[in-house]
């Protein structure tokens, strides 16, 4: 699998990263393969440098459409806010 790469803007609440919280915006979403059986999503602010870790949004590769709902369940579930 092969990285894949989108601009999107940031829904209402923001995307939730591991290393600096909630990010905005407009933005760069990458799913990428972690070479350890996982995919991750990780973003960044348009036109920067940083990339970062979406919380709850790594998960094995084992079967896709277990891993569309792995992270979905991830991105969603969301009981603390």
């Amino acid at each position: 699998m092969s990285e894949l790469i989108t601009n999107i803007v940031a829904g209402p609440g923001g995307v939730m990263t591991d290393e600096v919280g909630v990010v905005t915006g407009e933005l760069t979403l990458a799913t990428e393969p972690a070479g350890d059986g996982t995919v991750r999503l990780r973003v960044q602010y348009l036109g920067a440098e940083e990339w970062y870790t979406v919380t709850g949004a790594t998960v094995p590769v084992t079967d896709p459409a277990q891993a569309l709902h792995a992270l979905a369940v991830g991105l969603l579930n969301r009981p603390e806010g």
